[in-house]
């Protein structure tokens, strides 16, 4: 039955578009998701907010370009990467291991927040953010560059350059950059093994 034979009653009882449903399993923080179907097209984003409760990642521009929107995607190889969910399809991570920033902190039987990860307790300790909607990304981004250094330290005299491009692509629009910033590198030449002599 076209449209113009529809009677106004059908119409509104028809869906104005249909869903693809296709099914998406993933690890999320260490726990496995058995597949739940979701609909082609969707972003990320929305997958951990609507279908698995995960509200830290913030959606931002919606375009790709803040970043707080961010998560790690684990490898096979060991090595990790930020990954922008509001431009990615969730669709793209069936199968994938990721971490959200609600992933970072240690947690007792109950759920409860018993002990910051290291990055974390460090954006404390130096006030890094004021509104804090942007520090789940940073949060992410300073996860991944530590995890890259303890694979590869880096060499006293490009400290300040390699924290700068790990964070660059991050927008605070309280322009807290630079707290974040000191917060890493504190972090960075506190922690043992991720700094060498320059060569």
């Amino acid at each position: 039955m076209t449209s113009a034979t529809q009677t106004p009653a059908q119409a509104a009882a028809a869906p104005l578009t249909r869903m693809d449903m296709q099914p998406i399993a993933l690890t999320v923080n260490g726990n496995a998701h058995e597949p739940v179907k979701a609909p082609l097209g969707l972003m990320m984003i929305d997958f951990l907010h609507e279908y698995l409760g995960l509200t830290g990642s913030r959606l931002g521009c919606g375009q790709g370009l803040c970043r707080a929107c961010v998560v790690i995607v684990d490898k096979p190889d060991g090595t990790s990467e930020e990954m922008r969910t509001c431009i990615t399809g969730a669709h793209y991570f069936d199968g994938k291991k990721i971490r959200t920033v609600e992933g970072h902190a240690k947690r007792n039987e109950q759920g409860e927040v018993v002990e910051l990860s290291p990055v974390q307790q460090k954006f404390l300790e130096h006030f890094s953010f004021q509104c804090g909607y942007c520090t789940p990304g940073f949060v992410n981004a300073a996860t991944v560059l530590l995890e890259r250094l303890k694979r590869e330290p880096v060499a006293k005299d490009k400290i300040e350059a390699t924290i700068t491009a790990a964070l660059n692509d991050h927008i605070c629009r309280c322009t807290g950059y630079v707290r974040y910033y000191e917060a890493v590198k504190d972090l960075v030449l506190t922690t043992p093994g991720l700094v060498k002599d320059a060569t």
